[in-house]
């Protein structure tokens, strides 16, 4: 391999790197989280309307709080489920 064929080979990696760190850090970022909570919140409100449910803003809270409080355990449950795996 030449040093030329070596620095192209380098730079496709360390771009790359930057597209995973940027989508990890997507993965993982409030604006995520919030935008699928309000997401999931104006859906729900929309199926409890034409289901003709009683209080359907007041209940579309639960299902997007339980997805906020999902993916604030997700992350213990994954540290503990690492330890256990690398072990």
């Amino acid at each position: 391999m030449t040093a030329k064929t070596i620095e192209k080979e380098l730079s496709k990696i360390k771009d790359r790197n930057k597209r995973v760190e940027a989508d990890k850090a997507w993965e993982i970022s409030w604006t995520r989280k919030i935008f699928i909570a309000v997401l999931t919140y104006i859906v729900f409100v929309v199926f409890f309307i034409v289901a003709g449910l009683p209080s359907p803003c007041v209940n579309a809270l639960v299902p997007s709080f339980a997805f906020l409080i999902s993916t604030l355990t997700l992350n213990l449950i994954k540290k503990l489920w690492l330890k256990h795996h690398m072990k």
